[in-house]
């Protein structure tokens, strides 16, 4: 008989998660799943991708509705209840939460409530919402613990007046001003979004410019969007301190001497493996100097038995990209062969305007020694970015000198969407002739590709 409870135990139940267990489950495996909160669906679903995207929408709609202001005379309220800018969250995060614990439940996957922690490598103590602890072994543990925020030095957060991104959308009312500390993701997308509702937000960076990892064509378009919506990025800037004053404000000091005062600040310095708790030691396990879970390409630890997936490993700390390594990790813990993981990860940043970008961009592409030659489309040169009245929407593709399509960089609204067919087009070898070649829905944001691919083809050599 196997002394182990289960063949594969897996700590967390965010997407990483998940997919982890439905894969090994689908396997004919006994699984296990511990979630430390009564729900399903990790801080993905309660504090972060979830919340965010459907305060986002409100936001879109709103923007939408000041564009017509003349016809439909719509004004947002001072002091606008945040409870009604996310009126549907509820009922999203239920239907979530019911349809991730029915595809467990169906695959015949154990869900276990409580906090786990290592006693050993194969072996996993989880303590119950009352102080019961129990310990469970299992052949091969996946940790898909998720992440949480990363908490800077010189900003006292309260949770109140000082948020970080998972108290960010407890605030009762919508501020008149807000501090947003930081130029990644996060930041943006927060700091867009709110600036869309009315607030007047100051986003915070020690770099030059933010999403530094981004095109910088691209990130310029971002930031005249985010001017246009009343924001203001202050970059180069350094943080002394920040703190309530007791009364109405926080205060935030630079090192220039510089002082703002707003409603709330946002502290969006990134985030951190969730860890703690988890005694990695007793697994044989520890942190690298980053903080994360160090793997192979197979997500295996140190320690064969014990896979990570997700945030805790670190970039690129997509929902995406967790649930694939998820699966993969799963897979290969069961001896099961998935290949290769994909390297056509599509990135998507849900700020106002949408980023997205696939392969390489033209500072990447240009790396690589290779002759680049770029195609731009600016929606407000395509029909139906002129109907929807999208502006500040560009999509640029970098190709080779023969015209082979490298990567696809998109701002504007619509853009996590329309990169898949620039991933599709990376998967299958596409050349700039072949968007060129092909017809696209007339009026449609889609067009933008035969547009930019038009402007390669015409470099290409005869």
């Amino acid at each position: 008989m196997n002394a182990y409870d289960f063949d594969l135990l897996v700590i967390g139940s965010g997407p990483a998660g998940q997919k982890s267990a439905i894969q090994a489950a689908k396997a004919g495996r006994r699984v296990g799943l511990v979630e430390s909160d009564r729900r399903l669906g990790g801080a993905c679903v309660y504090r972060g991708t979830i919340p965010s995207k459907s305060l986002r929408e409100s936001a879109l709609r709103i923007l939408h509705l000041r564009r017509h202001q003349a016809l439909l005379g719509y004004e947002l309220k001072p002091g606008q209840e945040m409870a009604a800018l996310i009126s549907n969250l509820q009922a999203v995060t239920l239907a979530h939460d019911g349809f991730i614990r029915a595809q467990l439940e169906r695959n015949g996957v154990h869900c276990l409530h409580g906090r786990a922690s290592f006693v050993a490598p194969d072996r996993v103590q989880v303590e119950g919402l009352r102080g019961e602890k129990t310990v469970h072994g299992a052949a091969q543990v996946i940790i898909a613990s998720g992440s949480l925020p990363r908490r800077a030095e010189a900003v006292p957060v309260d949770h109140e007046h000082i948020l970080d991104s998972d108290s960010v959308l407890s605030m009762l009312y919508l501020p008149e001003s807000m501090v947003v500390l930081g130029g990644g993701i996060i930041a943006c997308e927060y700091a867009s979004v709110f600036a869309s509702l009315g607030v007047k937000v100051a986003m915070i960076d020690r770099y030059p410019r933010p999403l530094g990892f981004i095109d910088g064509e691209i990130v310029e378009r971002f930031l005249h969007g985010f001017a246009c919506a009343g924001g203001e990025f202050i970059g180069s800037a350094q943080v002394e301190a920040v703190r309530w004053d007791g009364v109405s404000r926080v205060l935030t000091r630079l090192a220039d001497g510089r002082e703002l005062a707003c409603d709330k600040l946002l502290s969006a310095a990134g985030r951190v493996a969730n860890v703690g708790g988890l005694n990695l030691a007793a697994a044989g396990l520890e942190l690298t100097a980053t903080g994360h879970i160090a793997v192979n390409a197979s997500c295996q630890t140190a320690v064969p038995t014990i896979y990570a997936v997700g945030d805790v490993i670190g970039p690129p700390a997509l929902a995406s990209a967790s649930m694939e390594q998820g699966r993969r990790a799963s897979a290969h813990a069961l001896g099961i062969d998935l290949g290769a993981l994909g390297a056509m990860i599509p990135m998507g940043i849900y700020a106002i305007p949408e980023i997205s970008s696939v392969g390489m961009d033209e500072a990447a592409a240009a790396k690589t020694g290779v002759e680049v030659l770029v195609g731009r489309a600016k929606f407000e040169e395509i029909a139906r970015g002129q109907i929807s009245g999208i502006q500040d929407g560009l999509l640029k593709l970098v190709a080779d000198r023969d015209g082979k399509l490298l990567g696809a960089q998109i701002v504007g609204e619509g853009a996590t969407e329309l990169i898949h067919i620039a991933q599709m087009g990376l998967l299958g070898g596409f050349r700039a002739e072949d968007f060129v070649e092909n017809i696209f829905n007339f009026p449609t944001l889609a067009e933008a590709y035969r547009v930019a691919a038009l402007q390669i083809t015409a470099q290409l050599p005869p």
